[in-house]
């Protein structure tokens, strides 16, 4: 798991990398008051919680682009720690069953 989770992240961070050589044009500034943003560690939490959630693919890898919608609000590095971090909580709510499983097969 370490090895699928290993290259997720170097996969990611390539990604990430090459994204953020583009230029863009800075936005200007806004002088009209705007809605307030969620909480940031409400956001984050949601994004971890989006990214455990997504399924792997044939190979065992969780893909990280798209970025799920929780994880817009995000910054790169921000995404990727989240992104870790769902994959972290993925797996160890994956151990926790599969020990459960073992020990509803132990009782039986």
């Amino acid at each position: 798991m370490r090895t699928r989770t290993a290259a997720a992240a170097i996969l990611l961070a390539a990604t990430l990398t090459a994204c953020s050589t583009e230029t863009s044009t800075p936005e200007p500034a806004t002088t009209t008051s705007a809605a307030p943003k969620a909480d940031k560690a409400t956001t984050v939490k949601a994004c971890v919680d989006a990214v455990a959630e997504l399924p792997a693919g044939p190979d065992g890898s969780v893909p990280s682009d798209p970025a799920p919608t929780e994880c817009t609000d995000l910054s790169d590095s921000e995404y990727l720690d989240a992104y870790m971090d769902g994959i972290a909580q993925a797996n160890r709510e994956g151990v926790a069953d599969l020990e459960q499983q073992i020990e509803d097969a132990a009782e039986q």
